[in-house]
């Protein structure tokens, strides 16, 4: 299997102050969560720090919120699961789109921990995330370590930018704040775009993964698939420090 070398000429860096990359992050990571009633409740306190940043990040995230806010919550509920649980496109799991159903999942995930084991945290026992999962890094680089974060988005721009391409074709309401976060990351190179392309042709790496000795190789996790459209799903990340996907 050939493998795509993607992002090997994207700056190092945010252009974005600090503080308003923190923030950005901060909303798309509740924002993406699903939406229980303790996210719901926090969707004013997000609104307030929209109206605080440029007008090419809070314009999008205030749009997502004036559409979210005037729905019912089991029906918001339904959607998300739906779009993010169910279409495997747009899965929030970025090792999905690079490794798909193949074995090379299991080392990616474990970059992911290492990541966060060396920043000094790790995801809460109780949560039933796992760490590629992007609310849940867009939460660490919110408060731990914005540039680990930085260089594990980069490491799956690409598959950010089909997340945000299948999330255009079923014109979901997530695509707003989907928008707001690639605002953020540097632009896609031309090797970049290629990987894409073949992505969206021929969709994530495939193989028979069969039982080994991988810790993820049968983790349900992987392909979450809710009992009922509208069921609870743990969410591990909130509003504002402490947090609870990372510790």
């Amino acid at each position: 299997m050939k493998t795509l070398r993607w992002g090997r000429h994207r700056r190092s860096t945010a252009e974005l102050p600090d503080d308003v990359l923190a923030a950005t992050w901060q909303a798309v990571s509740l924002l993406l969560a699903y939406p229980d009633e303790v996210a719901a409740q926090q969707f004013p306190a997000v609104r307030e720090v929209a109206t605080q940043l440029p007008p090419q990040l809070g314009g999008r995230l205030t749009a997502y919120l004036d559409d979210a806010e005037g729905l019912p919550l089991p029906d918001l509920q339904a959607d998300y699961v739906d779009t993010f649980d169910v279409t495997r496109k747009c899965s929030l799991h970025l090792t999905y789109f690079s490794s798909g159903d193949t074995r090379r999942r299991g080392v990616e995930l474990v970059e992911f921990k290492q990541a966060y084991r060396h920043a000094g945290v790790e995801l809460a026992e109780e949560s039933s995330e796992l760490p590629d999962f992007l609310p849940v890094l867009l939460e660490f680089g919110a408060f731990t370590d914005r540039a680990a974060a930085w260089k594990l988005l980069n490491a799956h721009r690409v598959g950010i930018e089909l997340l945000h391409a299948a999330l255009g074709k079923r014109e979901s309401r997530w695509l707003p704040v989907v928008d707001a976060l690639r605002e953020t990351l540097p632009s896609l190179g031309a090797d970049d775009e290629v990987a894409l392309q073949q992505l969206i042709a021929a969709g994530p790496p495939s193989e028979d993964v069969g039982i080994d000795s991988s810790p993820y190789s049968i983790d349900p996790r992987l392909n979450p698939r809710p009992e009922s459209p509208a069921g609870p799903r743990p969410v591990p990340v909130e509003f504002g420090p402490p947090s609870q996907g990372v510790r």
